[in-house]
């Protein structure tokens, strides 16, 4: 009797343990809740940087703008009044920004509006002509927060300085 019983508890423990394979619903329920609390740690993160490379386009623009503006008025009595005149490649429109050249007499600007205003900040840069001794002087300023809070303004561009207009949420770029 007792080998009888050895043997049936052996089969029943060979056969527990091949149908016994898998996860409990327990296990599955405590690893959905980890990935979901990983996700809602690391999206806002991963969607912040993906803003940062947008406005980064934007950015490498104006910069670029204010330095074949200044190269321009070094070869000519003015600036330019076209970006086809910078001989630089910054089109009126991108995916994300739409680009626009103002300014006169002394001071030209770049305006960078973006098309996504809920979650990407404006861009604008200007250079001006310093009265007295003729050099020229740029400034290159974002919006504090999403171009929808905060819509982007000119900098202040005259003849005694270039700087962005703090009054209106206005900070000099990073």
């Amino acid at each position: 009797m007792k080998t009888k019983l050895q043997v049936k508890l052996l089969q029943y423990i060979l056969i527990r343990d091949k149908t016994a394979q898998g996860f409990t619903l327990l296990e599955l329920l405590v690893v959905i809740v980890i990935i979901g609390i990983l996700s809602a740690i690391a999206l806002p993160s991963f969607l912040n940087q993906a803003n940062k490379a947008k406005e980064s386009e934007a950015k490498t623009y104006v910069s670029s703008f204010n330095k074949a503006q200044a190269l321009y008025r070094l070869e000519n009595t003015g600036f330019a009044t076209t970006l086809n005149q910078l001989s630089i490649t910054i089109p009126a429109s991108t995916d994300f920004y739409n680009y626009t050249i103002g300014g006169s007499g002394n001071a030209t600007n770049l305006t960078a509006s973006t098309k996504d205003p809920n979650s990407l900040k404006g861009f604008s840069g200007g250079v001006t002509i310093l009265s007295g001794s003729g050099q020229t002087q740029s400034v290159a300023c974002q919006t504090e927060q999403v171009q929808q809070v905060h819509p982007v303004v000119v900098p202040i561009l005259d003849s005694t300085q270039a700087k962005c207009d703090d009054t209106k949420n206005m900070t000099a770029m990073k």
